[in-house]
């Protein structure tokens, strides 16, 4: 069930052009498929307003589903601003983990102080199929720290991402969903109603072009 917060937030990326829709004129993802949206919440950065309620509901989400949370880690890149940001609210420090380790100075991975055993959420921007989500898990919990989850800005709730997100044992709580934006965006005819359930299609077996298809 789509709740208020999920579809104030799908209003919020529709209203300054971080989500695209665009099914009859799909994007090209770097794997190859076809997609018929495209998210883009570095935007989030340059609109101050929805940040502010963004970075709000980020700590929020740290509040209530990690309570014991002492450390926020950001992926890099996209999602270290919102990790600072969100780590500004809650008073608490911050790093990020990089997607390898530096060719110079330190090599660091893992920008920041970690001790050993740091109650830790990362902060992540966009989860799809969870790939660099669940390597900035590993690289923390490989350098000592106890990561308790990842807490998101959106998720598309791709299958190949929770499988990923349930293989390396952590959670996700995203602020918005897919199923969200898709209810906000017919309600403001951003598109038509039928294509809700073929964009659904999609998220459910990105593989299968076939929701590109008329007579479906």
């Amino acid at each position: 069930m789509v709740d208020s917060t999920e579809k104030n937030i799908a209003r919020d990326l529709l209203s300054i052009g971080a989500v695209f829709l665009r099914p009859e004129q799909p994007f090209t993802w770097a794997s190859g498929i076809q997609s018929p949206i495209y998210c883009d919440n570095r935007l989030i950065l340059t609109a101050p307003a929805v940040r502010d309620r963004v970075e709000d509901g980020l700590a929020e989400l740290v509040r209530t589903h990690y309570p014991s949370c002492r450390l926020l880690m950001g992926t890099s890149t996209a999602g270290i601003a919102h990790a600072a940001l969100t780590a500004q609210i809650l008073g608490l420090p911050m790093g990020y983990v990089r997607g390898e380790n530096k060719s110079h100075g330190r090599t660091n991975r893992i920008e920041g102080k970690l001790e050993p055993g740091a109650k830790t959420v990362v902060v992540e921007d966009l989860i799809s199929t969870a790939g660099s989500a669940v390597e900035t898990v590993e690289a923390l919990r490989e350098a000592g720290a106890d990561v308790l989850g990842i807490v998101s800005i959106f998720t598309y709730g791709m299958q190949r991402g929770l499988e990923r997100l349930a293989a390396a044992g952590t959670t996700n709580h995203s602020l918005s969903n897919l199923d969200a934006l898709l209810e906000v965006a017919v309600e403001e005819g951003r598109i038509a109603p039928d294509w809700r359930q073929r964009i659904l299609k999609f998220r459910d077996n990105p593989a299968d072009a076939s929701w590109m298809k008329t007579n479906n």
